[in-house]
């Protein structure tokens, strides 16, 4: 796919993954629609790219700010690029979450982004040719303690893109699906981080992750996974997910202990 002089729909595009892909869209000389519910963290780039790049006030959680997106998109002459970025996790075993982020979990990280791309498909069939790029996870083919209903989330986004690719295999839609690995963005809690630490987890900068989507929405990749050795832990985890458990099952003392502890305590490990 060209970018230049591409319509993007990009969610997401406030936090750390999605700001920057923002950046990397606009130097690449795409139009981005940027759906955020706040301004504040887009304001630099929108003053810096201020013919390239827009911003929607909406929570994607709710219909009709759905719509409203909707609305904009046709404002802007169309879309033929759909990017589902908005996300949002929280660190914990399953009893210590509350019903309220479990929901919130699906909500954002599922709900919206295929009720959005269903809303949005008539437009994306208009154009001469089109991508939806979901923004998954590593655990969404890994399922790992302490992100047991964020693995959920993501295992079901994984789904519904190999789904749609095979339902849309009839038209100019394309579906690229991306799983980054540990990211440095605000998303990560403290105490997830202080067990990234720990566990000497390998983390990327969000423009690494960025500029890679965008060599794959160029390249018409159909997945993207990013970041060795987790690639071959998902492939490991397909083949022989027993050898997968016992390994993980070395690191659950630690998980558990992280878990435990207050967001404002010094974390070490």
């Amino acid at each position: 796919m060209q970018l230049r002089n591409a319509r993007v729909v990009l969610t997401g595009a406030n936090g750390g993954i999605g700001m920057a892909i923002a950046e990397a869209l606009c130097a690449a000389g795409a139009r981005v629609l940027a759906v955020a519910r706040r301004q504040e963290a887009l304001a630099p780039l929108l003053k810096r790219y201020p013919d390239a790049l827009c911003w929607v006030a909406a929570d994607l959680t709710l219909p009709s700010d759905k719509r409203k997106v909707l609305a904009a998109a046709e404002e802007m002459g169309g879309v033929n690029l759909l990017i589902n970025a908005a996300g949002v996790n929280h660190f914990a075993m399953l009893e210590q979450l509350e019903d309220s982020d479990i929901n919130a979990m699906l909500a954002v990280n599922i709900n919206a982004p295929i009720c959005l791309t269903k809303l949005l498909l008539p437009l994306l069939k208009q154009a001469d040719s089109a991508m939806v790029v979901n923004v998954g996870s590593t655990y969404g083919s890994i399922g790992y303690a302490g992100y047991a209903s964020y693995c959920a989330t993501k295992f079901a986004l994984r789904g519904f893109s190999e789904a749609l690719r095979r339902e849309l295999a009839d038209t100019r839609v394309s579906v690229l699906y991306v799983a980054p690995r540990a990211t440095r963005t605000s998303m990560n809690s403290a105490t997830a981080q202080a067990l990234n630490d720990a566990l000497k987890a390998n983390v990327d900068d969000p423009q690494t992750v960025a500029s890679a989507v965008i060599h794959a929405i160029v390249g018409d990749r159909r997945d993207l996974y990013l970041g060795w050795p987790e690639r071959f832990f998902v492939r490991l985890n397909n083949l022989l997910p027993q050898l997968v458990d016992r390994g993980l099952r070395k690191q659950l003392p630690l998980i558990r202990r992280f878990s435990e502890k207050p967001e404002n305590e010094t974390l070490k490990p």
